[in-house]
C-alpha cells in the first residue's frame, strides 16, 4: 500500500469520530484531507524508505515503515499549513492555501467577525490536528518495545527541530538579521533536518542499521537538505509560477531572509550600495511588477545566484562522498545518488 493510499485510509478510519463531533468539524477535516492527499513530491517518505533499504534492512518491518511514512506526511502538512499562515501565502500547489480557503468560506457565508482572523485560526488548529494524528500513527505503528525505544528519540528530535526552525525563521525576519549564518541555521533546522536527515535516520534505525550507517546518512541528509533549501530559495525568486505553483518573487514579498538574499546583500554592499539599499527597502513589501523586476534584477546582477549554485554543487559533492564511503547497500547508494540529483536540480 503506497503512502497516499494509507493516508486516505487514515482519514477514512477517523471519519466516524470526526463526523460525530460536528458536521462543521468534519467539513474542516475534509479540507485538510484534500490538502494532504493532493500531496507534493512525498520527499520525506522517499528518504525514509531509502534509509530503510540502506540498512539491508537487517530487520524487516515494512508495515511499520509505511506507517511512519504516512506520519511524516502529516508532520509535513502541519508545517506547510502553519508556514503559509506565517508567510501570508495565498496559494500552495496551485490551490488556495488552507487559511485563505477558510477565510473565503467565512466571507461567503456572511459570518460575524474578521474573515482573515477566522481563516488563520481554523488553519492553525488543523495544522495542530495533523501533528497530533502523526504522533498517533507512530504510537500505533506496532513496533516492538526495543525498536520503539530507538525510534521515539529520533521522532522527538525531528519535531523539536522543525518547530525551532520555524521560530528561528520568523525571528530572523523580525530582527532583520541578514547574516549568512542566520540563514543557514534556519535551513538546517527548518528544512534539512525534517526533510532529509531525520527521515533517513528513521528508516535506517527501523531497518536495524548500525551507528556508522546512521551517522553517514545523517551527514548526507544535512548536506542534501541544505542544498534542497538553497534550490528552493532560487525558485522562490526566479521560479516559473506555472511550474512552482507559487507567485513570482513570493519569498521577496514575504520578506524571507534566505541565504540567497544574504549573499546578494553582501555582494551589493561591497559593489553597489545604492542597489543594496533598494533591495533592503523592497523586500517584505507588496511590490508591483516593475519594482519586483528591479529587485530580482539586483539579486541576479549581484553574483549571488552563481554563489548559491556553487554552494549547492559543493554540498552535493560532500554528500555523495560521504555516501560512497558508507556501508549502505549498493542499491541504496544508487537510489540516494539519483535522489540527491533530483532534489537539487529540480524546477518545482
Amino acid at each position: 500500500m503506497a503512502t497516499t493510499e494509507l493516508l486516505r485510509q487514515v482519514f477514512e478510519d477517523r471519519r466516524p469520530t470526526v463526523t460525530a463531533i460536528s458536521p462543521g468539524f468534519a467539513e474542516a477535516v475534509d479540507a485538510m484531507e484534500a490538502f494532504v492527499l493532493r500531496g507534493g513530491k512525498r520527499v520525506r517518505p522517499t528518504f525514509a524508505w531509502a534509509g530503510y533499504r540502506a540498512a539491508g534492512p537487517a530487520r524487516t518491518l515494512p508495515d511499520e515503515m509505511l506507517t511512519v511514512c504516512a506520519a511524516l506526511e502529516l508532520v509535513q502538512a502541519c508545517a506547510l499549513i502553519h508556514d503559509d499562515i506565517i508567510d501570508r501565502s495565498d496559494t500552495r500547489r496551485g490551490h488556495p492555501t488552507i487559511h485563505r480557503q477558510f477565510e473565503e468560506g467565512h466571507r461567503a457565508a456572511g459570518w460575524l467577525g474578521a474573515a482573515d482572523h477566522y481563516g488563520e485560526g481554523a488553519a492553525i488548529l488543523l495544522g495542530d490536528l495533523a501533528l497530533a494524528w502523526a504522533d498517533d500513527l507512530l504510537a500505533g505503528a506496532g513496533f516492538a518495545p526495543d525498536v520503539f525505544g530507538q525510534v521515539t528519540p529520533v521522532w522527538s528530535g525531528m519535531r523539536t527541530e522543525v518547530l525551532a526552525g520555524q521560530l528561528l525563521d520568523i525571528r530572523t525576519e523580525a530582527s532583520g538579521d541578514e547574516s549568512p549564518a542566520a540563514a543557514h541555521r534556519v535551513m538546517r533546522f527548518k528544512t534539512a533536518a525534517y526533510t532529509v536527515e531525520r527521515p533517513l535516520q528513521l528508516g535506517a534505525v527501523i531497518g536495524g542499521g548500525d551507528d556508522a550507517l546512521v551517522d553517514a546518512l545523517r551527514s548526507f541528509g544535512t548536506d542534501i537538505g541544505v542544498a534542497f533549501q538553497l534550490r528552493d530559495d532560487l525558485l522562490g525568486v526566479f521560479g516559473d509560477p506555472s511550474v512552482t505553483g507559487k507567485p513570482a518573487g513570493d519569498d521577496l514579498l514575504a520578506g524571507k531572509r534566505t541565504a540567497l538574499l544574504a549573499a546578494a546583500l553582501d555582494f551589493a554592499d561591497t559593489n553597489d550600495p545604492v542597489a543594496a539599499q533598494k533591495l533592503r527597502d523592497g523586500i517584505g513589501h507588496d511590490l508591483g511588477p516593475a519594482d519586483l523586476a528591479e529587485i530580482t534584477g539586483i539579486i541576479e546582477n549581484s553574483g549571488a545566484v552563481q554563489a548559491v549554485e556553487q554552494q549547492i554543487d559543493g554540498l552535493v559533492d560532500s554528500a555523495l562522498t560521504t555516501l560512497a564511503a558508507s556501508n549502505a547497500t549498493p542499491a541504496a547508494k544508487s537510489e540516494l545518488t539519483d535522489l540527491a540529483t533530483a532534489m537539487t536540480r529540480r524546477q518545482t
